[in-house]
């Protein structure tokens, strides 16, 4: 099926990448850019500035956009704590969803989007990592029986960048980071992921993607966490009371048990962006997976300190994930990683943030 898909983009404000990776696929056609009027005028300067390069309206009225200009599909990505609002929105204009991470900020938002997807009848993807090329051959290597039946698996998902002044350096008498104004700033490097007004751990703005990656490899719930979590690298986290460091135990279904270790470790940790990788043990054998491979290594006189040195290739995880999309809605099917399943992760985040106050073995409800 050839047929195109007109995309509204439902704020800009957290990642454009998300719209530029539908975008990337020639079935999809960006055609407004859309806010509710009360936000912000920085959030209306952001959205102003991706509509300006996109050579497309911006429009200050959610309802009315996707009434008046023909959209398909919602492209999602504002602050955090507004996702579910503009997810179920869209939902209930008919439209098909593509959704930032993470899902939800609480459990009654997280409840809600799944009963407006499931109501009208759409379909839903959240952006993620799953057709990375290393994580596609797992998946082949498991599938075949390579390694026998999995009995656990591991993952290491840790992101080297920076964000904002290391622990530590507060000076006595200077007031708290404030969160949002902390990440408004970040923007310019990109190191605004966990943008809202709530400030936001590394387990909730970045356990979709290993916990994403687990699902996928096993196809297996997780049943009960146990979590540990720690301020150790930046002062912002720490001011806000949110980790930039955790480690989670998972039992899932069919006895299976798995594991992964999250963080924000610093730019200066690593040469590449930071170390991403899936151990995986089966009955008969075990693969090690590097997310990052395939890659090829540059170095050159008066390379900038910030430039990495590593660089991916044969990486289509972008177009794969805007091509399953618009598969799923031409088969009236499911994403690869959708709502339900999206769901499932936050409440997997949700039990080992629980864990992670409490000391405590919890239950993913």
């Amino acid at each position: 099926m050839t047929r195109k898909f007109r995309c509204a983009v439902l704020s800009v404000v957290k990642h454009d990448y998300v719209a530029r990776g539908v975008m990337s696929h020639p079935r999809f056609e960006l055609v407004v850019v859309v806010d509710d009027p009360h936000v912000p005028q920085w959030t209306h300067e952001r959205n102003q500035q991706f509509a300006d390069a996109n050579r497309v309206p911006y429009v200050r009225d959610v309802e009315r956009a996707l009434r008046e200009f023909d959209v398909q599909v919602a492209i999602v990505s504002p602050e955090a704590e507004r996702h579910t609002s503009m997810s179920i929105r869209a939902a209930r204009a008919g439209k098909h969803i593509v959704q930032d991470k993470p899902l939800a900020t609480r459990r009654a938002d997280a409840d809600a989007v799944v009963a407006a997807v499931a109501s009208a009848g759409v379909r839903f993807l959240m952006w993620n990592r799953n057709f990375m090329p290393a994580v596609l051959h797992a998946r082949e290597q498991v599938a075949a029986g390579a390694i026998g039946a999995p009995r656990a698996i591991h993952a290491d998902f840790y992101f080297a960048k920076d964000a904002g002044p290391v622990t530590g350096s507060r000076q006595p008498g200077y007031p708290p980071i404030d969160w949002q104004v902390h990440q408004i700033a970040a923007h310019v490097d990109g190191a605004d992921g966990s943008l809202g007004r709530e400030p936001m751990g590394e387990l909730a703005c970045e356990g979709i993607y290993p916990l994403g990656y687990i699902r996928l490899l096993t196809g297996a719930n997780v049943r009960r966490v146990f979590a540990r979590s720690a301020a150790f690298f930046h002062q912002a986290h720490a001011d806000n009371g949110v980790e930039d460091l955790a480690s989670v135990t998972l039992e899932l279904d069919g006895g299976l048990i798995g594991s992964l270790a999250i963080g924000r470790i610093g730019l200066a940790s690593h040469p590449s962006g930071g170390d991403i990788k899936l151990h995986i043990v089966g009955t008969a054998g075990a693969l090690v997976v590097d997310e990052s491979r395939p890659a090829v290594g540059i170095y050159y006189k008066n390379q900038p300190p910030k430039e990495s040195r590593q660089r991916r290739v044969a990486g289509e995880n972008d177009f794969l994930l805007a091509d399953d999309f618009a598969r799923a809605i031409d088969e009236n099917r499911d994403t690869i990683l959708g709502v339900r399943a999206s769901h499932a992760i936050f409440a997997t985040v949700e039990a080992a943030l629980e864990s992670c106050r409490t000391g405590d073995v919890v239950e993913v409800r």
